[in-house]
């Protein structure tokens, strides 16, 4: 299965980053152009995206939550589907059923998209039960921020994970904000790791907006959880620089908060890189942006004209 790119590069990781900083920026574009459905944004967080999927492999299963698209696209996903599915065609992950908020991708190794906030917690644990009734190979890795981590689910998931000694990855993405609330006015500690503790899970915090950061950290605790088959907590600290959805303005955010993590924003961080250790031009990284641009201008054009289901198919795959 080829879908997955496991390389180290530089440039590829970058590649990846600035595919799925085109796609959320186009589907922003494609919104305020009208005629176009919400969607949630991740943008900023890529590099936790990226980081972590990368130390996957072919036999592990992925849950993530609404903020789904930087995992689907890191994992290999093809943009034009992906945008297909959000405006309801039949060329779509899903046949235009899922929209944006429940994109699944079975060829693709991706379970389950759940909007529910901390939904997909309590059945990555489900899945992760299964692979090991059944003796399968592969680690289950579950998505979510740190809003469901201040659920209840969180909690009683992690336990479970814990006393049934369960290969989950859990990935807390700590973006700062919990929809339209920030997080320190729902939690007193600056870190969800170390809560993973209390239930004996070994756990570590990592630069999210640094993705050889992210990837190092992922593949030492996928290698933990491969070699123990305990689960593991990794939060990658980032930041959502985008509102919570389409609509979202951001006037509630603090304007110099904005601003201090924009200038961590991984992309420029990952371009600084390049031009100084990797031997690129800023000509270099020109046409790299205008190749991703070119890109999505093709998924658009693929999703567009791609049909909407006939009302024969109003009820496939429903299953009561």
């Amino acid at each position: 299965m080829d879908f997955i790119r496991t390389e180290r590069d530089p440039l590829s990781l970058y590649q990846s980053m600035l595919l799925i900083r085109a796609y959320e920026k186009r589907l922003a574009a494609l919104f305020a152009a009208g005629n176009f459905p919400l969607t949630c944004s991740a943008q900023g967080q890529e590099a936790a995206a990226v980081g972590v999927v990368r130390a996957l492999n072919a036999d592990d299963r992925i849950l993530t939550n609404h903020r789904s698209s930087a995992h689907l696209l890191a994992r290999g996903a093809d943009p034009g589907r992906l945008i297909a599915e959000v405006m309801g065609k039949t060329t779509g992950y899903c046949g235009g059923k899922s929209g944006t908020l429940h994109i699944s991708a079975k060829a693709l190794g991706v379970v389950l998209t759940s909007t529910i906030v901390g939904g997909e917690l309590s059945l990555a644990t489900g899945v992760a039960l299964s692979k090991q009734m059944l003796k399968q190979a592969g680690i289950v890795a579950c998505f979510f921020g740190d809003g469901a981590a201040c659920e209840g689910i969180f909690h009683e998931s992690l336990n479970l994970a814990s006393v049934w000694e369960l290969p989950v990855l859990y990935v807390c993405e700590n973006n700062q904000w919990q929809a339209f609330v920030h997080r320190r006015e729902t939690m007193i500690a600056d870190r969800i790791a170390p809560w993973a503790g209390n239930y004996a899970i070994d756990y570590a915090s990592v630069d999210g907006n640094d993705v050889n950061a992210v990837l190092t950290a992922a593949e030492a605790a996928v290698e933990r959880i491969r070699r123990t088959g305990k689960p593991y907590l990794l939060e990658t600290c980032t930041y959502r620089q985008k509102g919570h959805f389409s609509l979202d303005d951001q006037g509630y955010v603090d304007a110099d908060e904005l601003t201090r993590w924009k200038a961590l924003d991984p992309l420029r961080r990952m371009e600084a890189y390049l031009l100084e250790s990797a031997g690129l031009s800023a000509d270099d990284l020109a046409a790299l942006r205008a190749q991703a641009e070119a890109g999505l201008d093709d998924a658009v054009a693929f999703a567009q004209q791609s049909p909407y289901p006939d009302s024969s198919a109003l009820t496939a795959d429903v299953y009561a």
